[in-house]
């Protein structure tokens, strides 16, 4: 199982048939052992007593004599220096590098639930599983939890108003993801009990959560994640925010329960972060037109603002249900630029064309990596995207379409349907970054998931 938090470890999982359905599960990603290097000196000692000479009077000379004959000095009468071997300059510091994996929706309707059910046992891993060397070769991995967990004693519910169960929270975490955002248009579905359910299932399994809250001082806390590569400490800190709720209102008395959608206090939050030690700011922003590519003029305004605040390293886009470009835009920290993707697409759910649109079967991996230079900032130093698809016939398996291509016989779809996903994604996600089609390999140890104070 895939349990990879060093820090805030979760109480042990419950034993007895829930702990022998996940024997099966794939290996959680390795940690890299790193090398011991010894260091062994060897010294060569001489020694000697004085013998007993006849002449007590020479005896102290002739000791003298003979302790100048130590290895390495030269004897009377040489003129030959010493031998001495150069010291080495030490090697010059390596940068940190690091990558960061997303995903878009996780929308569980009621037929992914039921895939998920074997034999009475609910179980969403098999459904997860084509994307588990995606996952796990990651150095962080964010997903966006589209839907409250169902309280306790209430009724799991699908489309429009959701509760889902609280197990695939743990399925997800043994998969390898490390947090997820959690503000969307159906965060209040379940008034604020459901959010009380989806962060307690996540506080359980020590998974990071952004976007909703239990108090006000767990709103104004981003979730942080520390990564310890090169000798350093690289902080990265997530928000999340969503344009509306699909009409419910917050409590009157928790107004600070769901973050909504505020430019101004977004950057203000990102600038916050950053003084108390992020060293990076992702914000996942619940935004767009449902089953449209193009971002709205909304989409476009928001995440222009959020680069040319200088303080927003990348964007993760949500909500449209289908994949959305990926672009570099002017701003960004130093004025390097930032990267948006305006729409992640699914990453699991049961729409497509019967329902809603073709692309609603796709979805995006987005691969950031990370660099900090020996003395310097850590920035966001490219983007790759690999698409993603949900083959329903195969038990809504997810999978990354280039490993669907190299091998239709794992799925029901055909290799025809295959390149029409495909091509679908390269429609859309534009030019800006490259395609990538290989998992990520871990660089390092796994990172800390800080909590955040419920308070």
């Amino acid at each position: 199982m895939a349990y990879r938090f060093p820090v805030s470890t979760p109480s042990s999982p419950p034993s007895g048939p829930a702990e022998e359905r996940h024997r099966s599960h794939p290996a959680p990603r390795r940690r890299p052992v790193l090398p011991l290097v010894a260091t062994g000196v060897v010294a060569a000692v001489l020694a000697g007593g004085a013998t007993a000479l006849a002449l007590s009077g020479r005896a102290d000379d002739d000791a003298a004599d003979r302790s100048s004959a130590v290895v390495g000095e030269p004897a009377q009468g040489s003129t030959a220096a010493p031998s001495v071997s150069p010291t080495p300059p030490p090697p010059p510091p390596e940068p940190a590098v690091f990558t960061l994996v997303a995903a878009g929706d996780v929308l569980l309707h009621n037929a992914v639930t039921r895939s998920a059910t074997q034999d009475g046992v609910l179980d969403y891993s098999a459904v997860l599983s084509g994307l588990d060397a995606w996952v796990q070769g990651a150095d962080l991995a964010l997903c966006h939890f589209e839907t409250p967990v169902v309280p306790p004693g209430q009724e799991v519910t699908t489309y429009p108003v959701f509760g889902v169960p609280a197990q695939i929270v743990t399925d997800l975490q043994e998969q390898g993801w490390d947090g997820c955002s959690t503000a969307s248009n159906h965060s209040i579905d379940r008034k604020f009990t459901g959010i009380e359910a989806t962060l307690e299932a996540f506080d359980a399994v020590g998974l990071g959560h952004v976007g909703t809250a239990r108090s006000q001082e767990e709103s104004d806390a981003p979730q942080l994640y520390t990564l310890e590569r090169e000798g350093r400490t690289i902080t990265v800190a997530q928000l999340s925010i969503t344009y509306g709720l699909n009409g419910f209102t917050l409590p009157e008395d928790k107004p600070w329960a769901v973050d909504l959608l505020d430019v101004e206090r977004t950057i203000a939050r990102a600038a916050a972060a950053r003084a108390v030690g992020a060293d990076l700011v992702v914000v996942s922003l619940h935004d767009g037109t449902e089953y449209r590519a193009d971002p709205t003029e909304n989409q476009v305004a928001v995440t222009q603002a959020l680069a040319d605040s200088g303080v927003v390293d990348l964007v993760l886009g949500h909500h449209a249900h289908v994949p959305q470009p990926v672009a570099h835009l002017a701003g960004g920290p130093d004025g390097v630029g930032m990267w948006v993707a305006y729409g992640l697409g699914n990453m699991v759910s049961n729409q497509s064309a019967d329902c809603c649109a073709a692309a609603t079967s796709n979805g995006l991996l987005l691969t950031a990596t990370i660099t900090a230079e020996p003395d310097a900032p850590a920035r966001v130093t490219g983007v790759e995207w690999t698409g993603l698809t949900v083959d329903r016939s195969a038990g809504h398996r997810v999978r990354a379409l280039p490993d669907a291509i190299a091998d239709p016989a794992g799925g029901s779809l055909s290799a025809e349907e295959l390149a029409a996903r495909a091509q679908r994604v390269v429609d859309v996600v534009g030019t800006a970054a490259p395609e990538r089609t290989t998992p990520p390999t871990p660089t390092g140890p796994a990172p800390v998931v800080v909590p955040r104070p419920v308070g």
